[in-house]
């Protein structure tokens, strides 16, 4: 609905346009030209016509062009129209086809600043020669429109094309040669080097060597295999690099002439296919068993000039593979895993052109098998042993993963009735195990896995205790032997302690009873001279000076013998 809405208003957008001009009138000059490529040449019934009709604006920008053209329907025969390379952006009118009628229509348009060119593509056309004849390509109506805001038709020209189709190829006898004249040209191409392939540049180029002595050179193009040249240089040149031809096979042709006259023709095949395959489809063949892992797909590819070369085919991430059709169109998947999967697909033609495609499908799981039977408990040691049912004579693979190890894989084989059953080669280690289970049959289809059953494997009574034992030993020695030695140190300091206490006892009772002694000694010399000095004073009158010194004496005698016994009483404190 909403494309229609779009078309409508183009269209209503195009009259108010044209209403507009007519109302005001012109105002740019007629210049465009509307035209095929090719315009002209000798074409094979049964073979492909491919044509592009082009624009010239004549330095005039345009933003609308359309046409209805006219083709001999019993001669030439619509295989497709494409708009690849158009100009054009926007369709009032898509580009269609009536083989039953002869006509060709399109109305397209592109947004400012429009286009400005001498080759403008519109569409590209690609015919099938039905029978023999002259076929002339009309454009009975056409408009070009000016991009100046009036809607201008600025068309002067509608040049339409002509060709000969020929019913059956014959070769055109070249003229005789005569003595003398130089041989036919060696033609290369470094553009398409090999006759046989398909080449996606539409833009080759051809390249000769010019021997002495020639004075011309001939030249021509066309559908014919053999033809005489007729595009005369009379300066000799050696290459000659073509421009923007259409699909199809061709010939390059060309004639050396010198003073003799012309000699041989050369004529060398070259192939162009620029468009990619016009149609790619892709369907998923039903399948009985939605659990069958190989899955197969009907290719179905069109590609009217060069014809389909093979096929790449990815599926999910993995790597593209190329695969090449037997004529069947059928393509197999290789076994997949159970889930969502999707196929990717180019069909790629001769010249190397693609059409992509996909598409998603489901691979459907089998049922996962069941455990009967298992040990949630076992001596480290012990021989695990697992029985489970599944598919008749499938493959079981079942999972073993302890703690946070990486899970070891073991394949076995159900019987006739699905039963299985699994002996471990070697003796359980103590740990918390995972235990789960996949079936396979035998076309490759795959299970989800079974649920995770847990098994606990427990050391022997024994070797526990032995373990228990070891690290009572391996823990508790160590720490008896080291309160062994830190008792030994602390005996070994109180000893050193001790010794240094009563040693300082000793000497401070020496010291002590030397401080009395030398006390003493003072304190009988101070007395001496008190006692002289109070005998002085019966003899004589003492001084009041005298005095004061005996008074001094007495005193600074008792202080002194009070500080000594107060410091010798805090020093033997000290040392007990």
């Amino acid at each position: 609905m909403f494309k229609n809405k779009k078309i409508q208003f183009l269209k209503f957008a195009l009259f108010l346009g044209l209403f507009v001009f007519s109302f005001f009138g012109a105002r740019t000059v007629n210049a465009a030209t509307i035209y095929f490529s090719p315009s002209s040449g000798n074409f094979s019934v049964g073979n492909i016509l491919t044509m592009s009709v082009l624009v010239n604006t004549q330095s005039k920008a345009i933003n609308n062009s359309n046409a209805i053209i006219n083709f001999p329907a019993g001669l030439l025969e619509v295989v497709s129209i494409s708009k690849s390379g158009s100009i054009f952006s926007l369709w009032v009118e898509e580009p269609s086809f009536s083989n039953s009628a002869g006509t060709i229509s399109f109305d397209g348009g592109l947004p400012t600043p429009g286009f400005n060119g001498t080759a403008g593509k519109i569409v590209n056309i690609v015919f099938r020669i039905r029978n023999a004849g002259t076929a002339s390509l009309v454009f009975s109506s056409a408009a070009v429109r000016a991009n100046d805001g009036y809607g201008t038709d600025i068309l002067q020209t509608k040049a339409n094309a002509q060709f000969n189709l020929i019913s059956e190829e014959r070769p055109i006898a070249p003229p005789p040669v005569t003595l003398g004249t130089p041989q036919a040209p060696s033609i290369s191409s470094p553009t398409h080097s090999d006759s046989n392939k398909w080449y996606s540049n539409n833009s080759p180029k051809f390249m000769w060597d010019v021997p002495s002595g020639i004075t011309g050179v001939r030249l021509l193009v066309g559908r014919l295999p053999t033809a005489t040249p007729t595009i005369l240089y009379t300066e000799p040149i050696s290459e000659r690099q073509l421009e923007d031809f259409a699909d199809g096979v061709w010939y390059f042709h060309a004639q050396f002439k010198n003073e003799a006259g012309w000699g041989g023709i050369a004529h060398f095949r070259f192939q162009i296919d620029t468009e990619k395959p016009s149609r790619f489809e892709l369907t998923e063949i039903p399948r009985k068993d939605i659990t069958e892992p190989k899955t197969k797909f009907i290719f179905d590819a069109k590609d009217e000039t060069s014809g389909i070369d093979h096929y790449k085919v990815q599926i999910d991430a993995g790597s593209s593979q190329v695969w090449q059709d037997d004529g069947s169109h059928k393509y197999e998947t290789p076994v997949l895993e159970p889930g969502k999967h999707t196929l990717i697909a180019k069909a790629v033609d001769k010249a190397g052109n693609s059409l992509a495609n996909s598409v998603e499908f489901t691979i459907e799981a089998l049922k996962p098998p069941t455990i009967t039977e298992y040990p949630k408990e076992l001596q480290s040691g012990e021989i695990l042993k697992v029985e489970g049912n599944t598919y008749l004579n499938s493959k079981v693979v079942l999972w073993l993963q302890r703690e946070k190890e990486d899970a070891q894989s073991y394949s076995i084989e159900s019987d006739k009735n699905g039963n299985f059953t699994f002996i471990a080669d070697e003796k359980s280690k103590d740990g918390i195990y995972k235990l789960w289970a996949e079936a396979i049959d035998d076309r490759g289809a795959r299970s989800e896995p079974s649920d995770k059953l847990t098994i606990i494997v427990q050391r022997l009574a024994i070797l526990e205790i032995a373990t228990r034992a070891t690290i009572f030993l391996i823990i508790i020695i160590p720490l008896i032997a080291l309160l062994i030695i830190l008792l030994m140190l602390v005996w070994y300091l109180w000893h050193k302690f001790i010794t240094m206490r009563n040693r300082l006892q000793k000497e401070v009772r020496e010291a002590e009873q030397a401080l009395h002694k030398a006390f003493d000694l003072l304190k009988e010399d101070i007395r001496e001279h008190i006692k002289m000095l109070e005998k002085a004073q019966t003899k004589r009158r003492l001084t009041e000076e005298e005095e004061k010194i005996i008074k001094q004496l007495k005193k600074d005698l008792d202080d002194a013998e009070k500080f000594v016994r107060k410091e010798i009483e805090d020093i033997e404190k000290e040392v007990k």
